[in-house]
């Protein structure tokens, strides 16, 4: 069940909020949903900063009506989902005109291509072009921030000098990026980039603080800003993930602890 209200946002955009309560996770004792029966499903996970890109743009848009969760329990899979739903065996993926779809960033695109909502892609071809450019670094931004884990990572509170200077790179590039144009967001206005990101920064932030004390926005006021004035966005503070968890999983992946 679900509880819908239209209120406007801090760009004029009228959106829904939909305060929903959230289905329990499927595991390899579950049953598969009646599949490929017109119903739109997110197959996704409520800890993976994959899918949180795909949930924030749904919430954002609207959607909750639109498109049924199916939380996975990556831990413990269901056969089916791999077997009937998505080869790839992992998640997000779309279930959505008798057709599966994968990968974060195209279900990004996908999203506001196909979906009523607010567009999350600008006209403007200097901030789509500016827009792309940034979504294409996604997984170079993430891989720079793990890269600076590598070392000696067991000197909790400790960060060897190649690792800070690999702290400062990736973050300072999102500072840069956060100047190119008027406003709080990366495009000036929310858009799909902004959801892009946040679910990394969110962990990185988390962790980095937490093991290293580091605090990323430390020198970098635009990145403290739009970390600000993206928890001000219901549909991004509702997918949040747990911290705790986040730190205790990184800690367990990265310092073996």
């Amino acid at each position: 069940m679900s509880e819908l209200t239209m209120y406007w946002d801090g760009i004029g955009v009228q959106i829904s909020r939909v305060e929903e309560v959230l289905p329990a996770a499927l595991d390899s004792t579950s049953q598969p949903p009646p599949l490929f029966d017109g119903t739109t499903r997110l197959y996704t996970n409520y800890q993976c900063p994959y899918a949180q890109r795909v949930w924030i743009t749904r919430n954002y848009k609207g959607l909750q009506d639109k498109i049924k969760l199916v939380p996975i329990d990556l831990a413990n899979r269901p056969a089916w989902y791999k077997e009937k739903v998505y080869p790839e065996n992992k998640v997000p993926s779309l279930e959505h005109d008798n057709k599966i779809i994968g990968e974060s960033l195209d279900l990004l695109r996908y999203l506001d291509a196909h979906f009523e909502g607010p567009p999350l892609l600008p006209n403007d071809p200097a901030k789509r072009e500016f827009a792309e450019e940034l979504l294409t670094y996604t997984d170079t931004f993430s891989k720079t921030v793990f890269s600076a884990f590598k070392g000696d990572v067991k000197l909790v509170g400790v960060i060897p000098s190649f690792s800070y200077s690999f702290f400062c790179a990736a973050f300072d590039y999102l500072e840069s990026a956060l100047h190119k144009f008027e406003g709080p967001f990366f495009l000036g206005d929310v858009s799909l980039v902004d959801f892009a990101y946040i679910p990394f920064v969110e962990r990185f932030q988390l962790f980095i603080q937490e093991v290293y004390k580091y605090d990323i926005t430390s020198g970098r006021p635009k990145l403290a800003t739009w970390i600000e004035e993206l928890n001000k966005i219901d549909a991004y503070t509702v997918t949040k993930a747990d911290s705790e968890y986040v730190i205790q999983r990184y800690k367990k992946v990265i310092l073996g602890q």
